[in-house]
């Protein structure tokens, strides 16, 4: 009678952790389609152009006359208008330009990865929540990104990415 008991037992287990794995529901998305298609993500994306090429042009500018000044400086050399000491202080002021512009590159890329985080954080959490509400929506315990490569195989039955741009 025991026996019988466990064995019932055992099957009731089996059958509720058979239904329970089946119940899960998969899906995938391509946010990066999504993402593409998105009229808030190219306007980002030209502030951001606009952002680097207004900072790339400063920069060139430091450049620029930085090379003026030093060919300036490796004139004055030559033709020995400069003592030793009027030379060493002049190319010590190139240097120190030399690292400031260093440091603006720096800086620079700095400030465009900010300005790209602050534009697209929106962006992103809007996406993230249109495949949040459909995930609920539809059933799914789990949603994954198929633009990351991490999917290994996935029915087409199974993409939610119209879905979402629905939502959107």
């Amino acid at each position: 009678m025991n026996k019988i008991i466990k064995i019932g037992m055992l099957l009731v287990a089996m059958i509720t952790i058979t239904s329970t794995i089946q119940a899960q529901k998969f899906g995938y998305v391509n946010s990066q389609a999504i993402l593409a298609e998105m009229a808030e993500v190219k306007q980002a994306r030209a502030k951001l152009e606009a952002l680097g090429k207004q900072l790339e042009k400063k920069g060139q500018q430091m450049v620029t006359a930085f090379q003026t000044d030093y060919q300036a400086l490796a004139d004055k050399e030559k033709k020995g208008i400069l003592s030793p000491k009027q030379l060493q202080e002049e190319a010590n002021k190139l240097k120190e330009r030399e690292a400031k512009i260093g440091q603006y590159q720096q800086d620079m890329q700095r400030q465009l990865a900010e300005k790209e985080q602050t534009e697209l954080k929106p962006i992103l959490d809007k996406v993230n929540n249109a495949i949040k509400a459909v995930a609920k929506e539809d059933g799914y315990q789990f949603i994954f990104d198929s633009s990351t490569n991490v999917i290994l195989f996935a029915d087409e039955s199974s993409d939610v990415t119209a879905k979402v741009k629905a939502k959107l």
